[in-house]
């Protein structure tokens, strides 16, 4: 976001940490009803629902209409949900399991819609979207995305390059919705290719790398198209990773 909009012309350095900062009340809420109801089960995922629709329509009211961050919601709601279930267990895959739990259950409450742009894609394509990857308990996160992290940073690449690499590993395999929307399956194609290519001349830290990477860049700008499924995504790695390496002083005293 530092070097510009990419590929989305509505998007600007100043709307995302504000609408990011507008959905914190939303997380907490969703915390505060897993403690307050003790157990998976349905009238959690109600409650899940209800507080992400919310900050969904608060997110829109702030950013304008703009859909900045609603795969986020959902994700990081369903795992910020599972890890304040059970605060003695808050190793990656065991919140990623919980979070699955939840997201398996039926949402009583949402609107029967099919027409959003994920489920038009998963449906052409054959592919599975944001729904899925949570019901099958993040595996780009748990298998691409955290031990890339690990990888990069015991390689000495730097937080920022670290967390890069993590998102080109989600990158590499994952069927990203929003690239289909925009590019088809050429695009995701490329993606795919090029966050390989990334990581394999050794990572952003590395010249090689970063070569790859402006070339990739280049591509998906002239596709206009981002990878914001990965996106949220790595935003999922990021939440994981700081409660394997210190819960946070909120969570824990809710």
């Amino acid at each position: 976001a530092r070097r510009g909009s990419g590929a989305h012309t509505d998007l600007h350095l100043v709307l995302m940490p504000a609408s990011a900062l507008a959905l914190w009340p939303s997380f907490k809420a969703m915390a505060e009803a897993a403690q307050r109801r003790g157990a998976i089960g349905l009238q959690l995922r109600d409650d899940v629902g209800r507080i992400g629709r919310e900050g969904e329509e608060e997110m829109l009211r702030v950013t304008g209409g703009v859909n900045t961050h609603r795969g986020a919601i959902w994700a990081l709601g369903l795992l910020s949900s599972a890890a304040a279930l059970d605060v003695s267990m808050l190793a990656p895959a065991q919140v990623a399991l919980r979070a699955a739990r939840l997201a398996l259950l039926n949402d009583r409450a949402a609107p029967v819609t099919g027409d959003s742009h994920g489920a038009h894609v998963c449906r052409l394509y054959g592919v599975h979207g944001a729904r899925e990857e949570a019901q099958l308990g993040f595996p780009s996160v748990i298998h691409q995305a955290l031990p890339q992290l690990a990888r990069s940073r015991a390689a000495g690449a730097g937080e920022q390059n670290a967390r890069l690499d993590a998102l080109l590993a989600i990158m590499t395999q994952l069927a990203d919705t929003c690239v289909l929307y925009r590019a088809g399956m050429a695009g995701l194609t490329r993606m795919q290719s090029g966050a390989r290519a990334v990581l394999a001349a050794g990572g952003c830290a590395s010249l090689d790398g970063r070569r790859c990477l402006r070339d990739l860049e280049r591509d998906m700008l002239h596709l206009r198209a981002s990878p914001g499924g990965a996106a949220d995504l790595l935003a999922a790695t990021l939440f994981l990773d700081r409660l394997q390496h210190g819960l946070p002083a909120q969570l824990g005293s809710l």
